[in-house]
């Protein structure tokens, strides 16, 4: 007697045909694209997907070929740039858009949106059912405060904060020597180059 034996049965049954395999071609490679710089704007062309169109995407820049965060030198030009009406002015209107504020300030109305939610607690800009942000005019000279801080003397969001919490009083006054300063240099400016 054998230990194992192999027995085997027919049971009519056939093996399935072998799977055929095709070679897909390789997906062909997609020259780098240039970017020409043309009037002051930048074109970008994105690859071409099967089936669809080529889309151009351009992106306008104050300055051509810069990219990332701006120099102190530009911030600095852009401090000298923003336009908050005088107290008569201000005052004249009791609230303003965040479009208007924003107009102002010369940025973005997303940076004033950030602005009022991070200094929520000294800022109170009303909101509508919409939920439009309305800045009354003490807000406005917060705003221009809280700019001077971040923007000026580089105090980072949580360090503005914390300074106008702590010495708000103080601030306040040291700005408005700075803005009253300011206003007797570009009056001096003004009259040597009228002589």
């Amino acid at each position: 007697m054998k230990p194992y034996q192999q027995i085997s049965m027919d049971f009519g049954f056939t093996e399935p045909p072998a799977p055929q395999t095709t070679v897909q071609p390789a997906a062909t490679a997609i020259p780098p694209v240039k970017i020409p710089v043309v009037d002051e704007s930048t074109v970008l062309t994105i690859r071409k997907k099967p089936g669809r169109k080529e889309k151009e995407k351009v992106w306008k820049s104050a300055t051509p070929g810069k990219r990332g965060r701006k120099s102190l030198k530009d911030i600095a030009a852009e401090a000298d740039l923003i336009e908050i009406p005088a107290d008569e002015i201000l005052f004249t209107k009791q609230y303003y858009s965040i479009g208007e504020v924003a107009n102002m300030f010369r940025m973005n109305p997303s940076l004033i949106r950030t602005w009022s939610n991070e200094f929520e607690g000294m800022l109170q800009p009303r909101k509508n059912r919409k939920g439009d942000r309305y800045f009354r005019p003490e807000d406005v000279k917060l705003l221009h405060l809280i700019y001077h801080l971040i923007r000026v003397r580089k105090f980072t969001m949580e360090g503005a904060r914390e300074h106008l919490r702590l010495q708000k009083k103080k601030t306040e006054k040291q700005f408005e020597i700075i803005q009253s300063l300011q206003q007797f240099k570009s009056f001096l400016l003004e009259l040597r180059s009228s002589l």
